[in-house]
């Protein structure tokens, strides 16, 4: 499987990335509120951010719902996050705005293909041709997966994916490390074991940083 398409890279699409219980919502309202001090902010998240891509999120999530496959779970999160990027995230950067996303493309190469075992060629096929952009900042929320479980499960009512077994999160959280070793230039990585306001802290600094040498 190959492709000729080429990633564009945002300046200004900003996305936070992580496994159960790194703490991405803490994050994300503090790196709004660093932004809007100066500029207009979208937000979203994944899968979701859309009417439909809601309901996609629900066949995804929902430990009542028939599960999916491997392939099926992989072309649903593509599905939810074409049309996140059709409606939402390409027309805020056309207007300007800096938008900021809980979960984007990397999400799919860490738990469909790190933690599924999904191709990664095939990854790499369905971001270049349905996606087409990438962030120019990922921060990088790392966590050990037996505190972030006991987390994410702490606060009750663990959806689908949440209930997965403890080396399915060990392989999601490889990848991800994985991939922030391969491109460096784009991944911020933070350890996510510090009290939610340093966790924060660090990440507003990442972004003013990010911001300096960006302008």
């Amino acid at each position: 499987m190959t492709t000729g398409a080429t990633l564009r890279r945002e300046p200004r699409l900003v996305t936070l990335e992580g496994g159960e219980g790194a703490g991405k919502s803490t994050v994300l309202a503090a790196l709004r509120a660093e932004l809007e001090r100066d500029v207009r902010v979208t937000c979203t998240r994944e899968p979701g951010g859309t009417p439909l891509a809601e309901q996609i999120r629900t066949l995804l999530l929902d430990p009542t719902h028939e599960p999916p496959c491997d392939r099926t779970e992989l072309l649903l999160m593509f599905a939810s996050r074409a049309q996140l990027v059709a409606q939402v995230i390409t027309p805020a950067l056309e207007r300007g705005d800096w938008v900021l996303s809980d979960r984007f493309t990397d999400a799919s190469h860490a738990y469909q293909g790190g933690g599924r075992g999904c191709d990664p060629r095939l990854i790499d096929v369905l971001e270049h041709e349905f996606v087409g952009i990438e962030p120019g900042l990922t921060l990088l929320l790392d966590v050990p997966v037996d505190v972030g479980l006991a987390r994410a499960r702490g606060r009750g009512g663990s959806d689908r994916i949440e209930s997965e077994r403890l080396e399915f999160f060990e392989r999601v959280r490889s990848a991800y490390l994985r991939r922030a070793a391969a491109q460096p230039s784009r991944f911020f990585v933070i350890d996510a074991t510090q009290p939610p306001a340093a966790v924060a802290e660090h990440a507003v600094d990442a972004l003013r940083r990010y911001r300096e040498r960006s302008a």
